[in-house]
């Protein structure tokens, strides 16, 4: 399967490059298309491109990170990177088109990270219906996804870090969920899945939801809602518990430069292999993730400021006592970069993620259902060309409460080719 999906990346590849104006200069953008795609429709004086191919390659290499504050998955790092992702733009006559994202991490094969159907039904109203594994809602650092648009290496905290809640399985009581703090690397709980597994981030941002996504609107307001298979925390291909996301994101544009966003997102998250196990003990309760959140970004001369809040909470159907109905966490970042000369820049992040309380048998007083954690990334970057740019960053990490790592420095480095 895997080597059947390279030949047909190769082929499409190699049909793209050959069509006229397959290549690009500049870095493609998170959303292959443009967000009005009759903008572009077919004249007498100037063809359309029926076909588009960009991408990005890139390679990461950092300092050990034993507390695995980088983790995607299990023993799979942000800071640790190599990727190969290619984007194709088919259009479908003058108002669709059919946008497809292949991706390769880590020499781990080609995975199909994005597919979806974009029609605009109406030629002079802004107005896009996208159907299939389609482009975030939630949220601002998803919808720009790709390496050449974040000017660290890191992901924020809130779109990155493993927490000690799971999709496939339950704590029993609230000392359960207390003994797996600060271990979202690897966690185990009694109801459900009994394999130790990686937890949930907060919102999983370099993965994309599966269902219909709805956009109305330009400038200066914008209207974005979706309906989809999985959650923030676990976007899915197929379902796995018959239940759906409701998401939605209002963008303001009130003067140049100035962008402000507002999101909201309702979902059931945990699976059927999750609640069979917690249904055949007796107990039954809501399973949903519901998250709010802000974004902002202004940009002027030299100076780019980007920042982030969520809040977000789970629901909990644990069996015993101390009994844990929910939980919650809240965080968010605050990020500039600053252009130094042409091709030069430096950049800098901080962020914290924090959880709410829970009482318990292992602890005197009520604790944090997770260890609160912290980050500073300061980095440069040089473009050696248009589109070759080398960084190097740190990241200073802190996680407080747990036994395992609370502290650590990673230094990391990246080269970033896009076309």
């Amino acid at each position: 399967m895997r080597l059947t999906r390279r030949v047909v990346l190769a082929a499409v590849l190699s049909l793209g490059l050959r069509a006229r104006g397959a290549t690009a200069a500049e870095p493609p953008a998170a959303d292959p298309t443009p967000a009005n795609p009759a903008a572009e429709a077919p004249s007498a004086a100037a063809p359309t491109r029926w076909l588009s191919v960009g991408g990005e390659a890139l390679a990461s290499a950092a300092s050990a990170d034993p507390g695995y504050f980088d983790d995607t998955s299990y023993r799979r790092s942000a800071m640790r990177l190599m990727r190969f992702r290619l984007d194709i733009a088919l259009r479908l006559g003058s108002r669709a088109a059919l946008l497809a994202e292949g991706r390769a991490d880590n020499g781990d094969g080609v995975s199909l990270s994005a597919l979806y159907l974009r029609v605009r039904p109406l030629r002079d109203r802004p107005l896009d219906l996208q159907v299939g594994r389609i482009p975030p809602v939630f949220g601002s650092f998803p919808r720009r996804g790709y390496s050449s648009d974040n000017a660290l290496i890191g992901s924020p905290l809130v779109y990155q870090y493993l927490t000690a809640l799971r999709s496939d399985a339950l704590p029993a009581s609230a000392d359960d969920l207390l003994a797996m703090r600060g271990r979202g690397w690897l966690t185990h709980y009694p109801v459900g899945s009994s394999d130790w597994d990686r937890g949930l981030p907060v919102v999983a941002g370099d993965h994309w939801d599966t269902g219909a996504e709805v956009r109305i609107g330009t400038s200066p307001v914008s209207l974005s809602a979706s309906l989809t298979q999985g959650t923030l925390s676990a976007p899915l291909v197929r379902d796995d518990n018959g239940g759906k996301q409701l998401a939605a994101r209002l963008e303001v544009r009130p003067t140049i430069g100035l962008v402000l966003g507002a999101s909201g997102s309702h979902g059931s998250y945990l699976s059927r292999e999750a609640t069979r196990g917690v249904i055949l003990l007796g107990v039954s309760g809501p399973s949903h993730q519901d998250a709010l959140g802000l974004d902002a970004e202004y940009s002027r001369g030299y100076w780019l400021v980007r920042a982030e809040g969520l809040v977000s909470r789970w629901d909990v159907p644990v069996l015993h006592a101390p009994l844990v109905r929910s939980v919650k966490s809240w965080g968010g970042f605050v990020e500039a970069r600053y252009k130094i000369r042409p091709g030069l820049y430096a950049a800098v992040r901080g962020d914290r993620l924090d959880f709410s309380r829970l009482g318990s048998g292992l602890y005197e007083q009520a604790t944090s259902w997770d260890a609160p954690v912290s980050r500073v990334e300061v980095a440069a970057g040089y473009s050696v060309r248009r589109n070759l740019t080398f960084k190097a960053a740190v990241q200073e990490n802190w996680r407080a409460g747990v036994p395992v790592r609370q502290s650590e420095t990673v230094v990391g480095v990246q080269a970033l080719f896009w076309f």
